[in-house]
């Protein structure tokens, strides 16, 4: 049955409160018990108070409804279901139906409480057997004070666990979970300890993929069970756990990672006050004292907060970013005036001291943890110490769906562009490095759309297309900064590598055995290994072209070119930080070229430098952090030198790198093609003649190169394509015999 009345006010303030519809009595038979108007269903009572054709509907009902009195409504008569309608738990925001007492309330920095039993046997007094639907608003009076109800979730008895329901019936066994926002002025009290806290993040399914977050799952999930676990539940659990909340976290690991970005996301995620953002050198000031002022400044709204509310208090977040400008190390700044020690008092006085807060999160960002003073980094202030690292595969995936989602909606994105492809390719890529390198594969898709010359002229929007070889451009363009140093390996093997005999398979078998251990096994996480053999003897572009073919996501090649001049602490502090940063990588590869020179090693004394040496006799023996796996790669021509400083023992395994012997010689020169067939058994003997019966290899492709390209009426080489030139038998002689003299 259905029909339509005309809206009528409620007969008295007291039936208000009922929640029910009035009708008169003429129409209540074809009402009862049930009738839907709207979305709501409400329980039907008589009224002779309420004209015939005419529903009485309180305020909090028609606003609802969005009707005024005299307007005309459509109804039908409601039939309950037979089963499973019955609420079993039911979850409802309360808030004052007069906004202004909640404001008054807020700005007094006090509250009113509801105990919830007894709302709760208010409620089942008054709303039982009524009919309620998700988002429904029923006005209720308690202890004097009328207050507003919205049912945020009802789930009905029989129902699979964790699934809702749209509306059910209160019954005098509906439990119900009481929730107020931090700008309501209500504190919930009594609430049984089963209820959480839900209100403490704005939304109850927030992804992080939306945040613009990826790659992080494990981080997020270690950040939510150590900070924020315990702050979900009610403040009567927790005492009665006897733990204080934790009051601070700490984000560490390389730049670009997305420290900041989480730091920021968080605070927008949880219900709290707004963050307060500062980095850590505006905390500084040229004022005696106003540095710490500064820093008690940033705690004044929870201090006051927490003084009035107490643990009932909103959460206040406090982002310092580049916290290790200002809690450095006390004792470690020698400024004279003491102003980074001071602070970093100030600080833990504020986090951890005799009037400390529990209504705070301090979250610090740093790719300089070693820097930090260790008190702060203890439990009860930056406890939670959370890596952000660089992200694996599967986190490259989502960073790189994060950066193209936009392009992909719009359809910029080409069909041939493969994520997964690109994920494999990025390894060692932070989250800054892979929108840096969407933003290159974007430059040069827009590039094609523009006419250099003539700037001015129309862009065709729709012919914009994003593809993979765009992308395949901006893998040459961007470089992460913990990658492979390719460019660095390739000139170190610019000969190429020939193989010259069974030695050298044998050499490079052992050496490709050694980097798939470091791979696949988890038994040895770090292995070191020296190639020592003669000056020019190939070690460095034998380890270059093993660190190549390892594809390792890093590779680093350590030589003295860099340190020309550099005083041994600036030596240490660079070996140090190149096998940190190896460190951060899963797996990494190092090589440490000619380390007789990093030693400033000299034979006239001897004279070597003993601080680099213990540093590196330190590094080579320690092992990487959990789930870091860790490959040096050692040249010396000075293999005796090296047993005598006890530097042998730091390498796991030692290979000896030969010169060449006249057979090993001849098969290089044929390799290469340089002398005719008939010719080069005397030009191998005319060598042995001049170097004896060994040779290093890289002499000999410098006397090769000499040969080639020297000037004199002798035979000239000849072109035989394919980018070699075959020398003149006579060439060869004559260059052996000038370099004799």
């Amino acid at each position: 049955m259905s029909g339509t009345m005309r809206v009528a006010n409620c007969p008295s303030q007291e039936l208000a409160l009922t929640n029910c519809a009035f009708v008169n009595d003429a129409d209540v038979e074809a009402c009862a018990p049930y009738v839907e108007i709207g979305d709501c269903v409400f329980l039907t009572r008589a009224s002779a108070e309420v004209a015939p054709g005419a529903v009485g509907l309180n305020g909090v009902q028609r606003k609802q409804l969005r009707v005024s009195t005299g307007d005309a409504v459509k109804w039908r008569k409601y039939e309950p279901p037979s089963r499973e309608f019955d609420c079993a738990g039911m979850t409802i925001e309360l808030e004052f139906t007069r906004p202004a007492l909640a404001a008054s309330l807020i700005a007094k920095n006090a509250h009113e409480g509801v105990d919830a039993n007894s709302m709760t046997t208010i409620l089942r007094r008054t709303f039982s057997s009524q009919v309620f639907t998700v988002g429904q608003k029923a006005a209720v009076e308690y202890c004097g004070n009328n207050y507003l109800l919205s049912v945020n979730h009802v789930v009905v008895e029989g129902a699979r666990e964790g699934v809702t329901s749209l509306r059910g019936m209160f019954t005098p066994s509906t439990a119900v979970v009481y929730e107020a926002s931090s700008n309501s002025g209500i504190k919930i009290l009594g609430q049984k300890a089963a209820v959480m806290n839900t209100g403490l993040f704005k939304s109850k399914d927030f992804s992080f993929s939306k945040l613009g977050i990826g790659g992080l799952d494990q981080q997020f999930e270690d950040i939510f069970r150590r900070a924020f676990s315990s702050r979900i539940f009610p403040q009567s659990v927790v005492q009665r756990l006897g733990i204080q909340h934790v009051k601070g976290m700490l984000l560490h690991g390389p730049p670009g990672t997305g420290k900041t970005l989480i730091a920021r996301q968080i605070g927008k995620m949880l219900n709290g006050k707004e963050p307060k953002i500062v980095n850590g050198p505006e905390v500084m000031s040229k004022y005696v004292g106003q540095s710490e002022e500064n820093v008690r400044k940033l705690f004044e709204d929870a201090e006051a907060e927490y003084k009035a509310r107490g643990d009932d208090s909103d959460l206040h977040i406090i982002i310092f970013d580049e916290i290790d400008a200002v809690c450095k190390s006390r004792g470690s700044v020698s400024s004279g005036t003491g102003v980074h020690d001071s602070i970093v008092n100030q600080l833990l006085t504020k986090i951890d001291g005799v009037d400390a807060l529990n209504n705070i999160l301090l979250i610090g960002m740093t790719n300089r943890k070693d820097m930090l003073d260790e008190a702060i980094l203890r439990p009860g202030r930056l406890e939670v110490h959370i890596e952000i690292g660089l992200p694996d595969e599967n986190g490259r995936i989502q960073i790189l769906n994060i950066h193209s989602n936009k392009m992909s909606e719009n359809e910029f994105l080409g069909g041939d562009v493969d994520l997964a492809e690109l994920a494999k390719r990025t390894g060692n890529f932070s989250g800054a490095e892979i929108e840096g390198l969407v933003k290159s594969a974007v430059s040069f898709a827009l590039t094609r759309q523009v006419d250099m010359n003539d700037i001015g002229a129309p862009i065709d929007e729709d012919n914009i297309k994003v593809t993979m070889a765009d992308f395949e451009l901006a893998l040459l363009e961007v470089k992460p900064a913990f990658g492979a140093s390719t460019d660095l390996f390739e000139r170190c093997m610019l000969n190429g590598m020939i193989s010259y005999g069974e030695k050298y398979e044998k050499l490079v078998s052992t050496m490709e055995s050694l980097i798939e251990q470091v791979r696949v096994s988890e038994k040895t996480p770090m292995l070191t290994c020296l190639l020592e053999g003669g000056a020019g003897s190939g070690k460095t572009a034998l380890a270059a072209a093993l660190a190549i073919k390892s594809q390792f996501p890093f590779t680093k090649l350590l030589t003295s070119d860099g340190f020309v001049g550099a005083s041994e602490a600036a030596k240490c502090q660079a070996l140090a930080k190149l096998f940190d940063d190896a460190y951060k990588s899963p797996v990494s590869l190092i090589v440490l070229d000619d380390i007789e020179r990093l030693l400033e090693y000299v034979a006239i004394g001897p004279r070597f430098s003993n601080v680099v040496l213990q540093a590196l006799l330190v590094l080579l023996k320690r092992q990487p952090p959990p789930g870091r796996k860790l490959l040096v790669i050692g040249t010396t021509s000075l293999p005796l030198v090296f047993e005598d400083m006890g530097l042998n023992a730091a390498f796991n395994v030692s290979l000896h790198v030969p010169e060449l012997s006249p057979s090993e010689t001849s098969a290089v020169l044929a390799e290469l093609g340089a002398f005719d067939a008939v010719d080069l058994p005397r030009a191998c003997q005319a060598l042995q003649a001049l170097t004896g019966d060994r040779v290093p290899i890289k002499r000999l492709f410098m006397l090769l190169e000499m040969a080639r390209h020297g000037k004199d009426d002798l035979g000239d080489s000849m072109d035989v394509g394919d980018g070699r030139r075959v020398v003149a038998l006579d060439r060869w002689v004559a260059c052996l015999r000038d370099l004799a003299q």
